[in-house]
């Protein structure tokens, strides 16, 4: 059998200079182009406002990590939930549908059975015996016949 070597660490980036990788760099060089055009084309006050600005742009995408990950890919996630996000909202409207809610007679002379009501004890000790898968039996309530599939 063939012996392969495994490539590990594949999210660590190459460094090119000390500890400045590819990406970093052609981002830096991006950003000092544009300083550079800026001292051609404003005045000395301006360039200097501009360029400190550009200079703590740049150096935020180029060197900010959020959650491990590098900077433009929170601000390209960012964009893509603003644009599309995943929160779905239903605004149910009851006067867009027709539905009719018909009384049941639940009296003595009624052939319909009344509905059985737990009280919030007995759910609460349903609640433990399912949770428990049937360790628990309750308080030796008699009407109480379940069985656990194990």
């Amino acid at each position: 059998m063939q012996q392969f070597v495994v490539p590990q660490f594949l999210d660590v980036e190459d460094k090119i200079i000390g500890f400045i990788t590819t990406r970093q760099f052609i981002i830096l060089l991006a950003g000092a182009l544009i300083i550079g055009i800026s001292f051609k084309l404003f005045d000395f006050s301006l360039f200097v406002t501009f360029g400190l600005i550009m200079l703590a742009i740049t150096g935020t995408v180029a060197f900010l990590k959020i959650n491990g990950r590098p900077f433009h890919y929170f601000l390209l996630n960012l964009f893509q939930t603003f644009k599309r996000p995943k929160l779905r909202i239903w605004y149910f409207k009851p006067n867009d549908f027709d539905y009719k809610i018909e009384k049941v007679n639940s009296g003595p002379g009624s052939k319909i059975s009344p509905e059985k009501r737990y009280s919030a004890s007995r759910l609460a000790q349903l609640s433990l015996i399912v949770d428990t898968t049937g360790a628990y039996r309750g308080e030796g309530d008699s009407e109480m016949n379940i069985s656990v599939a194990r």
